[in-house]
C-alpha cells in the first residue's frame, strides 16, 4: 500500500494590534506590512503551501475589515481563506479556539502571523503526519530563551513547557509553529488565564503533556524571525534582501543609498543618505539629513536626521 497522506488545515493568528510597531501599524495591520515589498502574510501562505496546506483560517481582530479587503478569498495566492474574529486579545490559546468550527476534526498547523522563517517545514510536517502524536511543536535552540515559551525535551518528547521563565531550564524556544490533532479542543474549555491574564498556548500544551498525550518537538535549524519590533522588522528585511537593496521601479528617490534599504512602490524619498531602512509604499519622505534604521510611512518631513524610529508622519483622518 502507498503512503497515506493526511489532509491538514492551516490556522494563522493575526488578531494582534502590533503595538510594538505603532504608529505604523495603526494605519497598516502588522500582517499586511510589506516585508521586502511583499505583505508579511504572503510568506506564511508560502510556508503552508509547501506543506500542501491551502485551506486556511485567519483569526483577525479589529483589523478585520482591512484584512478581508486586502486578502480577499486568497485565490490570487493559491489558497482558500476563511476569516474568524477574536473580539478581544486574550492570548494565543483563546485565539485558536475561534478556529474550532473551521478545523473540525482535522489535524491542523497553527502559525503565528508575525513569524518569518528562512526555510520550510516539509520534513517536520512529514514526521507529524507519520506519528500519532496529539501535538508537535517547532522549537529552536536560542542563546537567551527568557522572552519565549521554553520546552524541556527528553528524547523526542516535550515533558514540560514554561512561558517566559526568568530562569529557563532549557534553551529550546517555541518557534511559533504548532501541529495539532483534535485532542487540543478538549483542553481549551478548562484552561485558566496565566499571571499575564492571557490564555497561553504553552499552558494548553502542558495540559496535553499532563494528560499523558504524546507531545513531540521538531527542532528547526533555519533562521526564525519575530517581525514585531523595529529591530526584528529591519533584521528580517535585511535577511530577505540579502543585505542589499530593493527599490521599486516606480519609486522616486533622490538620495545616496547605503545597504539594506527597501523602498516600496510609489514612494517619494528625498534625503542626503539612507541606509538600513524601510520606506513603505506610497510614502512621501523629505528629510534634510540622513535616514538610518527607520520604518517610514505616509507623509514624513524632518529638518534633521532620522534614526532608530518607526514613524508614520502627520496622518489625518
Amino acid at each position: 500500500m502507498g503512503e497515506q497522506k493526511i489532509s491538514m488545515k492551516g490556522v494563522i493568528l493575526a488578531a494582534g494590534k502590533g503595538s510594538r510597531l505603532y504608529p505604523v501599524t495603526h494605519i497598516i495591520p502588522k500582517p499586511l506590512l510589506p516585508m521586502a515589498n511583499r505583505p508579511t502574510m504572503f510568506y506564511a501562505f508560502d510556508r503552508l503551501k509547501e506543506m500542501g496546506i491551502t485551506d486556511i483560517c485567519i483569526v483577525v481582530g479589529e483589523n478585520e475589515t482591512v484584512m478581508r479587503e486586502t486578502l480577499g478569498d486568497g485565490s490570487d495566492q493559491g489558497v482558500h481563506l476563511t476569516f474568524v474574529r477574536q473580539e478581544s486579545p486574550k492570548g494565543l490559546a483563546h485565539a485558536v479556539g475561534f478556529a474550532k468550527e473551521f478545523v473540525g476534526d482535522d489535524p491542523f498547523v497553527l502559525y503565528l502571523g508575525d513569524a518569518m522563517y528562512s526555510k520550510g517545514f516539509a520534513e517536520i510536517a512529514k514526521r507529524f503526519q507519520e506519528s500519532d502524536c496529539a501535538n508537535l511543536n517547532v522549537v529552536k535552540h536560542v542563546e537567551d530563551p527568557r522572552s519565549f515559551g521554553v520546552a524541556n525535551i527528553q528524547g523526542e518528547r516535550i515533558v514540560k513547557l514554561v512561558e517566559k521563565p526568568p530562569v529557563p531550564e532549557s534553551n529550546y524556544a517555541m518557534a511559533g509553529l504548532y501541529f495539532f490533532r483534535s485532542a487540543i479542543w478538549s483542553v481549551l474549555p478548562d484552561l485558566q488565564p496565566s499571571g499575564r491574564g492571557e490564555y497561553e498556548i504553552t499552558d494548553a500544551i502542558q495540559v496535553l503533556v499532563d494528560r499523558g498525550e504524546t507531545v513531540l518537538a521538531g527542532i528547526y535549524d533555519g533562521e526564525w524571525f519575530d517581525t514585531g519590533t523595529l529591530d526584528s522588522f529591519l533584521a528580517t528585511s535585511a535577511f530577505l534582501v540579502q543585505d542589499e537593496d530593493l527599490i521599486a521601479s516606480d519609486a522616486d528617490v533622490v538620495a545616496d543609498i547605503g545597504a539594506r534599504v527597501v523602498i516600496g512602490s510609489g514612494a517619494r524619498v528625498r534625503c542626503t543618505f539612507i541606509e538600513d531602512s524601510v520606506i513603505l509604499p506610497g510614502a512621501n519622505v523629505e528629510v534634510e539629513g540622513t535616514i538610518r534604521r527607520c520604518v517610514l510611512a505616509g507623509p514624513v518631513q524632518s529638518s534633521s536626521t532620522l534614526e532608530h524610529s518607526i514613524q508614520h508622519g502627520d496622518w489625518h483622518s
